[in-house]
């Protein structure tokens, strides 16, 4: 019994060996062949395609479209920087020439005006040259004072109608702007550049000055 089991056994260990000597070189050869698979497909990759003419025509356009987009886009900002701007100088042109109509119709009548003045210092001095006994006894006289009264009295009405009004500036600061100083004199309890006299009455226009008054300013 024991001598059949050692024959078997001995019979089976060659087998054995076999087995294990076919797949060890199976393994090997499977490792092998997958080694060998790789390399092959590593040299057989081929290198990178260059482009073709298409694509590099369009890579050209594309580039000259980025430049073309980037042109226009520095000229719609001139483009938007010109329109504000000439919106700005509409406005301002709008501005100047409503400010030009409301004074034409302020001051429009500005010369007329200086003419007028002419014709009420003539009143005032006529009125003012008319002795007051001889209204007394003078009918005609005073007949003709009440109607040269009434009559400068309604033409400062009409000034005063239209903007027009008188400036006499007694005892008032001299301004050179408004005033023309015909003479100087020193007055006792008056400080100098004081007016001290005024000759001549001046008029404005709605804050404008038509005509300055003449005065004496003391010293």
């Amino acid at each position: 019994m024991a001598s059949t089991c050692l024959r078997v056994s001995q019979g089976l260990i060659p087998s054995f060996r076999g087995i294990v000597r076919r797949k060890y070189l199976s393994a090997n050869s499977v490792g092998a062949v997958r080694n060998v698979s790789t390399s092959a497909d590593e040299k057989a990759a081929p290198p990178p395609a260059e482009l073709s003419e298409n694509e590099r025509k369009l890579s050209s356009e594309i580039e000259s479209l980025s430049k073309d987009v980037e042109t226009f886009k520095e000229k719609i900002s001139d483009l938007d920087d010109k329109y504000k701007r000439s919106l700005a100088d509409t406005e301002n042109m709008r501005k100047r020439l409503t400010k030009q109509i409301e004074d034409a119709k302020l001051f429009g009548i500005q010369g007329f005006c200086k003419d007028l003045l002419t014709v009420s210092d003539i009143l005032q001095k006529a009125t003012e040259c008319v002795p007051a006994e001889e209204l007394k006894t003078n009918s005609p006289l005073k007949n003709l004072y009440e109607g040269l009264t009434m009559t400068e009295a309604e033409l400062q009405k009409v000034f005063k109608r239209h903007g027009l009004v008188p400036v006499s500036p007694l005892g008032e600061k001299f301004n050179p702007n408004h005033h023309e100083a015909l003479f100087e004199q020193p007055v006792e309890g008056k400080e100098p550049g004081t007016v001290i006299a005024v000759t001549k009455i001046g008029y404005k226009l709605h804050e404008r000055i038509v005509r300055p008054a003449m005065v004496g300013v003391a010293k």
